[in-house]
């Protein structure tokens, strides 16, 4: 037996009586039944969990949120009256989710501007797009739910609509600021050290991809792949990639630094067509980040004349000392005096 069961002594208390105990608050047994009967649901016959999630919808948001929750996967259609009273009532999120999931598509329809919370959208387009006659609002989803509804509603893409779509995606990540770098990468993506980050290790750009592909646009594909290909020469060639390789960063800053590298290359690449007026200057881009050419490429290192003779004249030396600010400062802080006395060549 349980050892939580043995301790409170409910093992054995029906489930009916722990219902009626759950529903009247003033018995004084609400949070223990509440607490025995989450425990069992999983294990009850359907008619009573039933009963367990309409009690639970009538009782406070933190019950009704694990009923809607429930009634996701456990769902009958006597739910339905309450749900929609409680939707229309409150508006709350998870309800949300059961209304778009459960509800006739008419009634999806009808209150369509009501779905407003985060991807409400995608999930009730998901649904009404099987209807061919119905008309996606594209632009209330960002365009890899747009290719994901058209996938999976049997939709298709015309050539001219789907070859812009990566480089859209590919010119947002370049100019848009945002953080966890490496949660915008794919997921199987190969981020090491070394290796040459490029356009298409993206997540949005690899997932779009996918979807063109199944959208049976393999050419259109097959166009970026080559393009990306480009780019990743490019970024191979490139000063800043090849100062990295050489640089002692640790692992998370070598992997912003190659991040960053795949979106300037990225962006100098891509079609005029593709860019705005608005776009900021790629290098100002980057520099929020706390990563440009400056500090990862080598300094480079001062010319001194091979004849150190010269230096002996120490008007040369005094105008040497005033074009090098560091070395000027070195002279000030010590209180050097310079001349010919004790120029030590």
């Amino acid at each position: 037996m349980n050892k939580r069961g043995t301790e409170t002594g409910k093992r054995n208390t029906p489930i009916a009586t722990l219902i009626k105990n759950f529903i009247n608050k003033k018995s004084g047994k609400v949070s223990d039944s509440r607490e025995e009967i989450l425990w069992r649901f999983r294990y009850l016959d359907w008619k009573d969990q039933k009963k367990i999630i309409l009690a639970f919808l009538d009782s406070c948001k933190t019950d009704r949120q694990w009923a809607y929750s429930m009634m996701l996967d456990y769902w009958d259609i006597s739910f339905e009256l309450k749900v929609k009273e409680l939707w229309e009532q409150l508006h709350e999120e998870r309800c949300s989710w059961v209304v778009i999931r459960h509800f006739p598509v008419k009634y999806l329809s009808q209150n369509l501007e009501q779905f407003t919370e985060n991807r409400d959208y995608f999930f009730v387009s998901l649904r009404l797009a099987v209807d061919e006659n119905y008309i996606i609002k594209k632009d209330k989803l960002s365009l890899t739910d747009y290719l994901s509804v058209l996938h999976h509603t049997g939709r298709h893409i015309s050539d001219d609509e789907a070859k812009d779509i990566p480089y859209i995606l590919v010119h947002k990540i370049c100019v848009e600021g945002f953080s966890g770098y490496e949660r915008q990468l794919d997921r199987y993506a190969d981020s090491r050290r070394g290796i040459v980050i490029s356009p298409i290790h993206f997540q949005d750009v690899n997932l779009a991809l996918y979807y063109l592909r199944n959208l049976d646009c393999s050419h259109i594909v097959s166009q970026f792949e080559t393009w990306n290909a480009e780019v990743q020469k490019t970024i191979l060639d490139s000063p800043e990639y090849k100062a990295v390789a050489k640089s002692d960063l640790d692992e998370w800053d070598d992997l912003n630094a190659r991040i960053n590298i795949a979106r300037k290359y990225a962006y100098l690449a891509l079609d005029d067509k593709y860019k705005l007026s608005s776009d900021p200057d790629i290098e100002e881009v980057l520099k929020p980040k706390g990563w440009c050419v400056e500090t990862i490429l080598p300094k480079s290192k001062p010319i001194i004349p091979s004849d150190a003779s010269e230096l002996q004249d120490p008007s040369m030396l005094k105008e040497m000392i005033a074009r090098n600010t560091a070395l000027k400062n070195l002279v000030d802080r010590f209180r050097l005096v310079i001349n010919k006395d004790n120029i030590p060549f």
